[in-house]
Protein backbone atom coordinates (compact mmCIF):
# COMPACT_ATOMS: atom_id res chain seq x y z
CA UNK A 1 0.00 0.00 0.00
CA UNK A 2 2.58 2.27 0.89
CA UNK A 3 4.69 1.98 -2.51
CA UNK A 4 2.03 2.34 -4.46
CA UNK A 5 1.29 5.90 -2.71
CA UNK A 6 4.75 6.58 -2.92
CA UNK A 7 4.53 6.49 -6.46
CA UNK A 8 1.34 8.37 -6.81
CA UNK A 9 2.91 11.08 -4.61
CA UNK A 10 5.95 11.07 -7.26
CA UNK A 11 3.67 11.48 -9.80
CA UNK A 12 1.63 14.47 -9.00
CA UNK A 13 4.57 16.62 -7.73
CA UNK A 14 6.24 15.85 -11.23
CA UNK A 15 2.68 17.01 -13.02
CA UNK A 16 3.18 20.08 -9.96
CA UNK A 17 5.99 21.09 -10.95
CA UNK A 18 5.40 20.45 -14.57
CA UNK A 19 2.23 22.73 -14.15
CA UNK A 20 3.74 25.25 -12.30
CA UNK A 21 6.35 26.04 -14.82
CA UNK A 22 4.13 26.25 -17.35
CA UNK A 23 2.48 29.09 -15.79
CA UNK A 24 2.84 32.54 -17.40
CA UNK A 25 4.92 34.98 -15.14
CA UNK A 26 3.71 38.05 -14.28
CA UNK A 27 7.12 39.61 -14.03
CA UNK A 28 8.28 41.91 -11.20
CA UNK A 29 7.36 42.34 -7.65
CA UNK A 30 3.09 42.60 -7.10
CA UNK A 31 2.12 46.20 -7.78
CA UNK A 32 5.54 47.84 -9.09
CA UNK A 33 4.70 49.23 -11.91
CA UNK A 34 2.71 47.45 -14.99
CA UNK A 35 -0.73 46.46 -15.28
CA UNK A 36 -2.58 45.66 -12.23
CA UNK A 37 -6.14 45.53 -13.26
CA UNK A 38 -6.00 41.34 -12.94
CA UNK A 39 -4.91 41.39 -9.76
CA UNK A 40 -6.95 39.74 -7.14
CA UNK A 41 -9.89 39.52 -9.94
CA UNK A 42 -12.09 36.50 -9.99
CA UNK A 43 -11.98 36.32 -13.84
CA UNK A 44 -7.78 35.68 -13.26
CA UNK A 45 -8.14 32.77 -11.11
CA UNK A 46 -10.30 31.29 -13.56
CA UNK A 47 -7.73 29.49 -15.91
CA UNK A 48 -7.25 26.27 -16.15
CA UNK A 49 -3.56 26.14 -14.99
CA UNK A 50 -4.02 27.60 -11.89
CA UNK A 51 -6.76 25.30 -11.07
CA UNK A 52 -4.55 22.33 -11.94
CA UNK A 53 -2.29 23.44 -9.76
CA UNK A 54 -4.94 24.00 -6.99
CA UNK A 55 -5.78 20.50 -7.15
CA UNK A 56 -2.84 19.38 -7.72
CA UNK A 57 -1.56 21.17 -4.39
CA UNK A 58 -4.40 19.50 -2.88
CA UNK A 59 -3.76 15.83 -3.68
CA UNK A 60 0.07 16.65 -3.04
CA UNK A 61 -1.31 17.78 0.93
CA UNK A 62 -3.71 14.71 1.07
CA UNK A 63 -1.06 11.99 0.03
CA UNK A 64 1.78 13.41 2.14
CA UNK A 65 -0.77 13.21 4.84
CA UNK A 66 -1.67 9.35 3.87
CA UNK A 67 1.91 8.85 3.71
CA UNK A 68 2.53 9.92 7.32
CA UNK A 69 -0.08 8.25 8.69
CA UNK A 70 0.44 4.42 7.41
CA UNK A 71 3.81 5.17 8.42
CA UNK A 72 2.41 6.06 12.06
CA UNK A 73 -0.14 2.82 12.11
CA UNK A 74 3.27 0.52 11.41
CA UNK A 75 5.16 2.06 14.59
CA UNK A 76 5.24 -0.04 17.71
CA UNK A 77 4.16 2.28 20.59
CA UNK A 78 7.25 2.15 23.03
CA UNK A 79 8.07 4.18 26.51
CA UNK A 80 11.00 6.20 26.82
CA UNK A 81 11.42 5.91 30.24
CA UNK A 82 11.65 2.15 30.18
CA UNK A 83 14.26 1.54 27.39
CA UNK A 84 17.45 2.61 28.35
CA UNK A 85 20.50 1.72 26.30
CA UNK A 86 22.65 -1.20 27.68
CA UNK A 87 25.63 0.12 29.16
CA UNK A 88 29.38 0.05 27.26
CA UNK A 89 31.56 0.60 30.22
CA UNK A 90 31.90 -2.97 31.21
CA UNK A 91 31.81 -4.44 28.13
CA UNK A 92 34.53 -2.53 25.99
CA UNK A 93 34.50 -2.83 22.39
CA UNK A 94 37.53 -4.56 20.43
CA UNK A 95 39.89 -2.39 18.86
CA UNK A 96 38.67 -1.08 15.02
CA UNK A 97 35.31 -0.67 16.58
CA UNK A 98 33.50 2.89 17.75
CA UNK A 99 34.76 6.56 17.28
CA UNK A 100 38.73 7.30 17.35
CA UNK A 101 38.14 8.64 20.94
CA UNK A 102 36.62 5.29 22.07
CA UNK A 103 40.01 3.22 20.40
CA UNK A 104 42.65 5.99 21.70
CA UNK A 105 41.19 5.42 25.32
CA UNK A 106 41.13 1.72 24.98
CA UNK A 107 44.77 1.61 23.69
CA UNK A 108 45.94 3.91 26.72
CA UNK A 109 43.90 1.91 29.29
CA UNK A 110 46.12 -1.29 27.37
CA UNK A 111 49.19 0.47 27.79
CA UNK A 112 48.59 1.10 31.59
CA UNK A 113 47.34 -2.09 32.33
CA UNK A 114 50.17 -4.35 30.68
CA UNK A 115 53.69 -3.81 32.48
CA UNK A 116 56.27 -1.87 30.87
CA UNK A 117 59.05 -3.11 29.50
CA UNK A 118 62.08 -3.41 31.21
CA UNK A 119 64.58 -0.75 30.53
CA UNK A 120 68.19 -0.79 30.90
CA UNK A 121 69.30 1.93 33.68
CA UNK A 122 71.11 4.63 32.70
CA UNK A 123 74.73 4.88 33.40
CA UNK A 124 76.98 7.57 33.57
CA UNK A 125 79.61 8.31 30.96
CA UNK A 126 82.84 7.34 32.02
CA UNK A 127 85.38 9.93 32.33
CA UNK A 128 87.92 10.44 29.34
CA UNK A 129 91.54 10.36 30.84
CA UNK A 130 94.13 12.86 29.21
Amino acid sequence: MQSVLIVIHILIVIALVAVVLLQRSEGGVLGSGGSTSNFLTGRGQANALSRATAILAGLFFATSLLMSILAGWSRAPRSILTNTPASSQNTPAPVGQGNILDQLKQLQNQSDSSPAPASPEPTAPEPKQP
